[in-house]
């Protein structure tokens, strides 16, 4: 089977020939870039450039040779785009690794730290030195009264965070006819070149994105106390991401198979909110947005949300969920074989494939491999299932261990 056949059959609850790979394919199926530059030397590839896709994250693009070699099955329409050296410039890792990061970001070294600006100069957020990754610094609705608010300028607010300030290759370009020009091309060309299944990040974040605007305390507080004043951003936002969602998959939509969308709901012993909560004031929200992708395009809705979610995977069944990921084994309530005799008729796991929080950092490649395979006899069985890692590979994993963990698949 193709890499898109073998997706696409356990999309299908079809068993595959064998379980799907997913490494790179979306931000949260990702590999730190120090890990990747550690992996790279560690496989004696040919040098190339760590080129990295996700910024504040501090996320490789996982060249070709890497994913041929390990059979990844898919691939990230990114890929797509920034072709050109010229599209690159020079950035060092916390480790003092050299590698690239799109021409289009804004950083500066401030003594230690790097601070990354929005392209009217607002910063957005800081990595301080000794640090892996950049944190929010600017929270743009904070001191703004949540329930006199009209939100007129939300669809400015909404690209002032450090996470939607700061796009991925591809999501660089403007939603104007230019811009979408150049994404429909960008990702015909990628489909083209590619037997893989071709993932798209959308995003529309209904939960995490007012979390960005507030601060998550904040916005929390106020989904308890003002829930009239959450429906009425929920509304403008949503319009939004509707919009722009229908712009971009006018685009792309031909040439991708799946759709992510991403909202982290859970927490380590159980979701963030109750589930009479989101159902009230987030479902009703992702059901209009996942339904109008699968109307707009022949996708699949794939949904990011960490943390021990089993409450609450009924109701993303009933609003148009497809697959869900990571499949944080860790978390409570979250074991493998229980979810897929609950759930496994119904909806896909896209992860699961290993633990990142205990064994693929600290176990010996015997013990990855180990598990890798018990969780995919659990997952795999009757296809539903994609595997990978539980979220990304983090700077400190040996790369003996991702080796033992992608091959144990193949």
């Amino acid at each position: 089977m193709t890499g898109r056949e073998r997706v696409l059959s356990a999309l299908d609850f079809k068993q595959p020939d064998r379980p799907p790979l997913d490494l790179g394919g979306h931000r949260s199926s990702g590999i730190s870039a120090v890990a990747y530059s550690n992996l790279r030397k560690y496989l004696k590839l040919d040098p190339r450039p760590v080129r990295i896709m996700d910024m504040i994250q501090q996320l490789a693009i996982v060249d070709d040779d890497v994913l041929d070699l390990f059979g990844i099955d898919t691939i990230e329409m990114g890929r797509g785009f920034l072709k050109d050296d010229r599209d690159w410039k020079d950035w060092v890792l916390p480790d003092g690794t050299p590698c690239q990061i799109p021409f289009y970001i804004n950083v500066e070294k401030s003594g230690g730290d790097w601070r990354v600006f929005a392209d009217d100069g607002v910063e957005l957020g800081i990595q301080k030195e000794g640090c892996l990754y950049f944190e929010q610094t600017y929270f743009p609705l904070m001191r703004r009264n949540i329930e006199e608010d009209d939100f007129a300028d939300l669809e400015y607010i909404a690209g002032r965070t450090v996470w939607t300030g700061v796009p991925h290759p591809g999501a660089h370009l403007p939603l104007d006819a230019a811009g979408l020009s150049e994404l429909a091309r960008g990702a015909k060309a990628l489909r083209e070149s590619t037997d893989r299944a071709a993932i798209g990040l959308f995003g529309g974040n209904m939960f995490e994105v007012p979390q960005w605007f507030y601060r998550i305390d904040n916005y929390l507080t106020f989904m308890g106390l003002y829930p009239d004043a959450v429906h009425r951003l929920s509304e403008k936002l949503c319009g939004i991401y509707m919009r722009n969602l229908e712009k971009w998959l006018g685009a792309v939509g031909p040439y991708i198979d799946v759709v992510l969308f991403g909202d982290d709901l859970g927490a380590q012993n159980g979701p963030m909110i109750s589930p009479a909560m989101y159902r009230e004031l987030i479902k009703p929200y992702h059901s209009r947005l996942w339904h109008r992708a699968k109307e707009l395009a022949d996708v699949k809705v794939l949904f990011h949300t960490c943390g021990s979610i089993r409450p609450l995977l009924g109701d993303l069944i009933e609003a148009g969920v497809d697959a869900v990921n990571p499949v944080q084994l860790s978390c409570a309530n979250m074991d493998s074989g229980t979810l897929k005799k609950e759930f496994g008729d119904r909806l896909v796991f896209w992860g699961g494939g290993c633990d990142t929080q205990d064994v693929l950092p600290f176990g010996s490649p015997a013990d990855v491999a180990a598990h890798v395979k018990r969780q995919a006899a659990v997952l795999g069985s009757g296809g539903g299932f994609v595997c990978q890692a539980v979220h990304n590979i983090q700077a400190n994993v040996p790369p003996e261990n991702i080796v033992a963990m992608l091959k144990s698949i193949v």
